[in-house]
Formats: C-alpha cells, sequence, structure tokens
C-alpha cells in the first residue's frame, strides 16, 4: 500500500447497533414524558424528538409515526425490555405456568400483574385516549384487551388441567373473572382514585382470585 492512503475504518456493526438502541430509549423517554404531561394528542413528533435532543426525521425513520412510538413505549413498559418475545414467553410469565401449586400460581400472577402495572399504568390512559382520535392507536387498544385476556386465559386452563377450579366453574368464566379482577380499569379505580397502594393491590388481586377460582384451602 503506497504511503498517504489511509486503510479504511472498519465498519462497527455492534457499535452502530448499540447506538441505535440508546437514542430509541431516549426517544422513547422523551415520548414517555410529553405523553403523561401534555396528552397524545397535544405531543407532537417534533416536541418528542427535541426533548430527546434528536432530529425529527430520526423519529420518523424510527418509528414512522406518533402512534408507532406509542406502540413502542407501550411493548417495552410492558415486557420491561425491548426484545422482540410476547409476554406468554417471557421467563417472569412461564414461571406463573410451571408452577405446581394452583395458589401460589395465582399469588405469582398477583405479582407480576403489579410489576407490569406499575410501569404501563400512566400509559394507559394516553392509550385509551389516542384510541378516541386514532384509529392506530384504537387497534393497539383492541389488541391489548385481548392479549391481555388470552394471558390470562392460559393461567386458567393449567389450572383446570390440575382440577384446581372452583366445583361448577366453568374455564370460560373463570378466564372471565381473573381478567376483570386484574383488569387495568381495577388498577386505575383502587390505586388510581382510591390511593391503594400496589402492595395492597397485589394482596388484594392474590386473594381475590384464590377466592374466586379454587377449590382448595385458598378459596
Amino acid at each position: 500500500m503506497s504511503e498517504g492512503v489511509k486503510p479504511k475504518r472498519r465498519y462497527d456493526s455492534k457499535r452502530r447497533r448499540e447506538q441505535a438502541a440508546g437514542t430509541r430509549r431516549e426517544i422513547l423517554e422523551a415520548a414517555q414524558h410529553l405523553f403523561g404531561s401534555r396528552g397524545y394528542a397535544a405531543t407532537t413528533i417534533t416536541a418528542i424528538a427535541s426533548r430527546a435532543g434528536v432530529a425529527t426525521k430520526t423519529v420518523y425513520l424510527a418509528f414512522d409515526t406518533k402512534s408507532g412510538v406509542l406502540r413502542a413505549l407501550w411493548n417495552l413498559l410492558l415486557r420491561g425490555d425491548e426484545g422482540e418475545a410476547p409476554v406468554a414467553q417471557r421467563a417472569w410469565y412461564r414461571e406463573v405456568l410451571e408452577e405446581p401449586d394452583p395458589e401460589k400460581m395465582l399469588r405469582l400472577n398477583a405479582r407480576n400483574a403489579r410489576a407490569a402495572k406499575e410501569r404501563i399504568g400512566d400509559v394507559l390512559g394516553v392509550i385509551r385516549e389516542a384510541a378516541a382520535v386514532d384509529p392506530d392507536s384504537a387497534a393497539l387498544w383492541d389488541r391489548i384487551q385481548t392479549e391481555f385476556h388470552e394471558n390470562q386465559s392460559k393461567i386458567v386452563e393449567t389450572l383446570e388441567q390440575m382440577g384446581s377450579l372452583r366445583p361448577g366453574l366453568d374455564a370460560a368464566t373463570a378466564a372471565d373473572v381473573l381478567w376483570t379482577l386484574n383488569h387495568p380499569d381495577v388498577w386505575q379505580i383502587l390505586v388510581g382514585r382510591r390511593a391503594w397502594t400496589p402492595a395492597r393491590w397485589e394482596e388484594w388481586l392474590a386473594d381475590a382470585s384464590c377466592q374466586q377460582l379454587l377449590s382448595g384451602p385458598g378459596a
């Protein structure tokens, strides 16, 4: 190689990925703050970009639309990270299904529900607001309800297979009961409006779930 010719810099894909992930996280943190303080309708992509310290184009490239930002924020807060695995494949959810004791299973479910709602509680109100004015956000809200019911139904199906459901209680009704007890609206009423502590809500959910669903001593 002749003198004065500089070698090409090696492309560092790992570093680029890390930088991109950091930028995404900063954008989502900015969006969470603005959605919570201003509401969905009043928050613009430009405002999100400004708070995150990036160009508006960067937000569009990463998320396409404002509803795309909201969807990504929801997935991050619900799952606890930006991995692609759905809730049904998460270790903390699998732990519930694999628990052999029915009462412990429902108490683990209450523990997970509390942890998730502490992460997502404020964003749920934003999604409800957005659903009224944005078709993509309305579809997100419907998907949240459907997936949440499916995840609770799998827990009930496992209890049924164990022979642990209360006599006379069919699996479909039991799934509706667990879904209702664990619904975000109930969290908003008791924790948001009635000022219950998250710990008190978790204990109530665990006790109510056992009483309503189980046939054993925990009922």
